[in-house]
């Protein structure tokens, strides 16, 4: 397993069924976050969703960021790859929103997914989603958005 630091931050691999960890940055996200990460309201998670979140394998890969002196986990990035491209997503918790974590972790998933191979990345935002879309635009060589209904198709091409 592989760590890589900067600036205070620490980026790890999830490891497959780590549900403690995926719950943790979900508990530490307000409502707001969980409505734009989840285009609804979302309380909680379920044990179900929990278990596919937190699967890591040939085809999901999921990263961890962690900052220097709080204990928790900070933020998630995620992908789950289908042939040469990839579906991404990404959690920053609150109290870290803003502070680069979101576009660090975008920099290392994208990194490692142009070296499995993949070329393309697909994330689905609610339309209210601004940061997601700029996370987007930041790490990838170009980015396509597309409305559908109230969400945002976004395709990066890397």
């Amino acid at each position: 397993m592989y760590a890589r630091h900067a600036d205070g931050v620490t980026i790890r691999l999830l490891r497959d069924g780590d549900t403690e960890t995926v719950r943790s940055v979900f508990d530490r996200l307000g409502p707001r976050s969980r409505e734009r990460r989840f285009c609804g309201a979302k309380p909680q998670l379920s044990e179900r969703e929990l278990e596919g979140l937190a699967r890591v394998d040939r085809t999901h890969h999921v990263l961890v960021a962690f900052v220097a002196g709080d204990p928790q986990p900070v933020g998630i990035a995620r992908l789950v790859r289908d042939g040469r491209s990839a579906e991404v997503a990404f959690e920053v918790v609150d109290e870290h929103q803003g502070g680069g974590i979101g576009t660090m972790l975008g920099r290392e998933l994208a990194a490692d997914a142009r070296a499995a191979g993949i070329t393309e990345l697909h994330a689905t935002v609610c339309g209210d989603n601004p940061r997601a879309v700029s996370l987007l635009s930041r790490v990838t060589a170009s980015l396509r958005v597309r409305w559908c209904g109230g969400e945002r198709e976004l395709v990066a091409q890397l």
